[in-house]
């Protein structure tokens, strides 16, 4: 146990996934060679005026209503105003007073129940446009660094929490659920390699001293750039401000205890000073003279609302309702997308077995589609045809051990459950003869009668062996327990 808490806020900048710029018809595709996909308007040339792109909106407008955030009716742009090498224009297009969507809401839970679920709150959701990248060279022992245009002007949207996280644990599962939430409203790949969502956490303890709680200088932790970065991140931060605290004592508004914003280094797995944390006032923010405000109609949110489709959360309850699975089982299924949740609920209900049809999903389905890198729906086997297969493990009709054997015929051949069963030869054995095998093993073996009597129930596995060399469609189960019964009365 420590003496603190951890305090963490985490921005996230999520690219909306539309064909052009946010106040441009410049291309937003990924990969291009650098600097071909500007115009004066996303370069700030003089005289340039830029439009807003509707569809921008229209994706913000449906992450935050998904988001639980309040929409007001007027919205307005604004300049931040900094000073950068990619940064061609001399300042951000962005909303400061009046944003788009505010004050709302995500939940959040642990499948492994390491953390009790939870509601993260939502300071705001705004738009603005991307700045350009710059690329360092170091590797080539130059150290220059040249400066991509193709991302400036694309559309971004903010989504800032309350300082409500209070692990590192927390912070990776509440990314997770925005970025599945995000994927299934179809507004963003969320592809961190290229950009789509990166993520800033604002971080700081409060720490139980003898004169009460004192709180650390809020730190900002840049250059992440995964999820699971940012979990070491928070970690690393958190014992380092500790230790700084313990060493220094600094406490809130002493000399030395401003903001600063730190960089995460991956390889070394520290965090490093970049520079002061800047305030709003630094960005000398003031309406945008360019662009209209935007008003957006309640009826408008409305349609929106009733658009929004099943949501990651509404399905995981409904799951775990319907087919009584728990809530880990729901979580992965889930977590996969729409297509393998279809695929579940279609090979559940024929089945008529959630849990078994839940475990052949994970340990068999996915498996198979990670280790052939496909998606469910170029899947060789059909959630009918996999109902075969499970309808005749739970008649008896083929063991576990070997519906593996068919499962990966069925998925290179194509064939249904029963017709390779038939090739192989799989069978189901009259309960008689399996009654009759088992007696005349366990005659042919009386030490292991023995040892089943006095307690030693692992004994029973030689004469499973024996078994399934005599007849390979014995059922392994079903054997064992008629065994142990038959055991108990010689």
């Amino acid at each position: 146990m420590t003496d603190y808490q951890i305090i963490i806020g985490l921005e996230v900048h999520v690219q909306l996934q539309t064909k052009t710029k946010l106040f441009c018809r410049c291309s937003t595709k990924f990969g291009q060679p650098p600097n071909t996909q500007t115009c004066p308007v996303c370069i700030g040339l003089p005289g340039a005026l830029p439009v807003m792109n509707r569809e921008a909106f229209r994706l913000a407008l449906k992450t935050a209503v998904a988001l639980n955030l309040e929409i007001p009716e007027f919205t307005k742009w604004d300049r931040k105003n900094y000073f950068y090498p990619d940064l061609p224009k001399g300042y951000q297009i962005s909303q400061f007073d009046l944003p788009m969507s505010q004050n709302g809401w995500l939940a959040i839970a642990d499948p492994k129940d390491e953390f009790e679920p939870k509601t993260i709150r939502l300071t705001r959701a705004h738009l603005e446009d991307d700045a350009g990248k710059s690329m360092h060279d170091e590797a080539a022992g130059k150290a220059d660094s040249r400066i991509d245009l193709n991302r400036t002007g694309t559309p971004l949207l903010e989504i800032v929490s309350e300082p409500d996280i209070r692990s590192p644990r927390e912070a990776k599962a509440y990314l997770n659920e925005l970025k599945l939430l995000l994927t299934y409203l179809g507004v963003s790949d969320c592809n961190m390699q290229e950009g789509s969502l990166r993520v800033d956490g604002n971080i700081n303890l409060h720490i139980d001293t003898s004169d009460g709680k004192v709180a650390t200088p809020i730190v900002e932790v840049k250059n992440m750039n995964s999820f699971r970065a940012v979990e070491r991140a928070m970690a690393y931060e958190a014992t380092r401000q500790y230790e700084v605290w313990q060493e220094h004592k600094i406490k809130l508004g002493d000399p030395g205890g401003h903001k600063t914003t730190r960089g995460w280094d991956d390889q070394k797995q520290v965090t490093l000073k970049q520079r002061e944390k800047e305030e709003s006032a630094d960005y000398r923010y003031f309406p945008d003279p360019d662009l209209l405000p935007v008003i957006v109609k309640p009826a408008e949110v409305e349609e929106v609302r009733k658009n929004l489709g099943e949501l990651p959360a509404q399905i995981r309850e409904r799951l775990e309702t319907a087919y009584g699975i728990d809530p880990y089982d729901s979580d992965v299924i889930v977590n996969q997308g729409r297509d393998v949740v279809s695929y579940y609920e279609e090979l559940a209900k024929s089945s008529g077995d959630g849990r078994r049809a839940s475990n052949w999903i994970q340990q068999d389905v996915l498996r198979t589609l990670n280790e052939n890198e496909m998606s469910i729906t170029a899947f060789s086997i059909s959630a009918a045809s996999l109902s075969e297969l499970l309808k005749a493990i739970d008649s008896g009709d083929v063991d576990n051990t070997r519906a593996k054997d068919v499962f990966a015929e069925m998925f290179s051949t194509g064939k249904s459950a029963y017709e390779v069963m038939t090739a192989l030869g799989i069978e189901k054995v009259d309960a008689s003869a399996i009654e009759a095998l088992c007696r005349e093993l366990l005659e042919a073996n009386p030490q292991v009668v023995e040892d089943l009597k006095a307690g030693k129930m692992k004994a029973v596995g030689a004469l499973i062996g024996q078994a399934k060399k005599r007849n390979p469609n014995v059922n392994p189960g079903q054997f064992k327990d008629l065994c142990l019964k038959l055991a108990e009365e010689m």
